[in-house]
């Protein structure tokens, strides 16, 4: 259930419509309530681990419906960290590739006037934070992999099949 990829997701079709799909994952999620929490929103549905056994690093799973022309619905699986979490790495990317990439620039910049490169110091320590981060991503995907396994589990007793996670 861990993966390299820093959000798992998996693709999936199944022979109803998506107003079909949905009533029967809703209706199969609320039988265990217990484990996970239901989030119904326009266009997907999030199961979320339940409050008292959710973690710093524990996984969501969010489900987009897709409508396709033969009138079946193509569900889109994506795993990955509460949003909260979530912000904290794209932010901690943004900010860390924003300033390695003008540290870049300014370090080559040093380098063609012929003065002390420094800026070239900054962008490898972007890059190690960079690295870091996606270590820390992966430990959490490694500490959460017994949720998202039940994560799965769920979707998959909902469907009533097995699908593989990519």
């Amino acid at each position: 259930m861990s993966s390299f990829r820093v959000r798992p997701l998996f693709e999936h079709t199944v022979d109803l419509s998506p107003d079909q799909a949905r009533d029967h994952l809703l209706r199969s999620f609320a039988a265990d309530r217990s484990h996970f929490e239901v989030r119904d929103f326009p266009g997907f549905i999030g199961l979320h681990v339940a409050e008292k056994e959710r973690r710093y690093w524990s996984p969501r799973l969010f489900l987009v419906l897709d409508p396709t022309p033969e009138g079946t619905t193509r569900i889109h699986g994506t795993y990955g960290p509460e949003i909260e979490v979530w912000s904290v790495f794209v932010y901690g990317y943004l900010i860390t590739g924003l300033i390695g990439t003008f540290a870049g620039i300014l370090g080559f910049a040093q380098l063609f006037i012929a003065t002390t490169p420094w800026g070239l110091w900054v962008t490898g320590t972007a890059a190690v934070i960079a690295a870091l981060l996606y270590v820390g991503a992966q430990f959490g995907q490694k500490l959460g992999a017994w949720q998202t396994f039940q994560l799965h589990q769920a979707y998959e007793n909902a469907i009533g099949r097995p699908t593989e996670i990519h």
